[in-house]
C-alpha cells in the first residue's frame, strides 16, 4: 500500500489523534470501504497503562533526580531522534529547548509521531539510543528546567 492510499492517511491521522490523546485509548476502529482495522486494548490495560501523557508518571521512591524533568513516551513506539536517517537530530545534550518544541518522533504502525518538549530547559542527557522500541510513559530525554 502507497502512503497516497486514503487507508493510509487515515491510519497516520489515527495515530496522531491517539498520540495527541492525554489518556490510555481502549479502542480504535478504522474503516476504508470493505477495509475495516479495529484495534481495543482489555480494560485491565488502561490501569497498567499508567498516568496519561499530559500527567507523566511520578518519580520512582528511589529517584534521586531533584530538579530534572522528563519527557516521557507517550506511546509504546520506535524512537528516533531525527526526521530521518542521516539527518541533523532534532535536540542534542546541551540544547536549550522550549515547550512545544520537537525534540524526537515516535514511530507506531508505520506513522510517525513527534514528540514535544513539555517543559522548557536544557537538554542534559538523551536516554533512549536512536531506533530503540520504548514503552508508554518510558524516560526518553532529561531535561534542567529552565528558571522562571
Amino acid at each position: 500500500m502507497d502512503d497516497s492510499h486514503p487507508l493510509e492517511a487515515a491510519c497516520r491521522s489515527v495515530a496522531r489523534l491517539v498520540g495527541a490523546t492525554p489518556g490510555p485509548v481502549r479502542r480504535v476502529r478504522v474503516q476504508h470501504a470493505d477495509v475495516v482495522v479495529e484495534v481495543e486494548w482489555p480494560e485491565a490495560a488502561a490501569v497498567v497503562a499508567g498516568p496519561t501523557a499530559a500527567e507523566p508518571p511520578a518519580p520512582a521512591a528511589d529517584d534521586d533526580d531533584a530538579g530534572i524533568h522528563y519527557i516521557r513516551s507517550s506511546l509504546v513506539a520506535t524512537l528516533y531522534h531525527a526526521p530521518e536517517p542521516g539527518a541533523e537530530p532534532f535536540v542534542r545534550e546541551g540544547d536549550r529547548v522550549k515547550v512545544g518544541q520537537q525534540v524526537a518522533i515516535l514511530e507506531a504502525m508505520k506513522m510517525m509521531i513527534p514528540v514535544e518538549a513539555d517543559q522548557a530547559g536544557e537538554v542534559v542527557k538523551i536516554l533512549v539510543p536512536d531506533g530503540t522500541p520504548v514503552e508508554y510513559g518510558e524516560r526518553l530525554i532529561a531535561i534542567a528546567p529552565a528558571e522562571v
